[in-house]
């Protein structure tokens, strides 16, 4: 049987966390940014709900919008311009 090429195929190495690494704080839950900063997308975190696409791993876009308790990321994809809805989770200042 052919073995599966999901989106999470191959990506245990790159997600897996350290011991003391894998809870999640308070400071990563309360983090809050305005339209228009520079954030970072860091999917490599403890809460895998909602978690970006890994191709998007290490971008950095601009907050263009809240939806909830996630934030619209737009990103350039080469000649493309994305919009991402991510959680507050995943996203760093840059």
């Amino acid at each position: 049987m052919k073995r599966s090429l999901g989106k999470m195929s191959k990506r245990s190495r790159l997600l897996r966390k350290r011991i003391g690494a894998r809870r999640l704080g308070i400071t990563k839950l309360v983090k809050s940014f305005e339209i228009g900063d520079r954030v970072h997308i860091d999917p490599k975190s403890a809460h895998f709900g909602g978690m970006p696409h890994p191709r998007y791993r290490g971008r950095t876009g601009t907050v263009v919008g809240k939806r909830g308790g996630a934030f619209v990321v737009e990103i350039r994809d080469y000649c493309m311009v994305k919009q991402l809805i991510i959680p507050v989770v995943h996203l760093e200042r840059a």
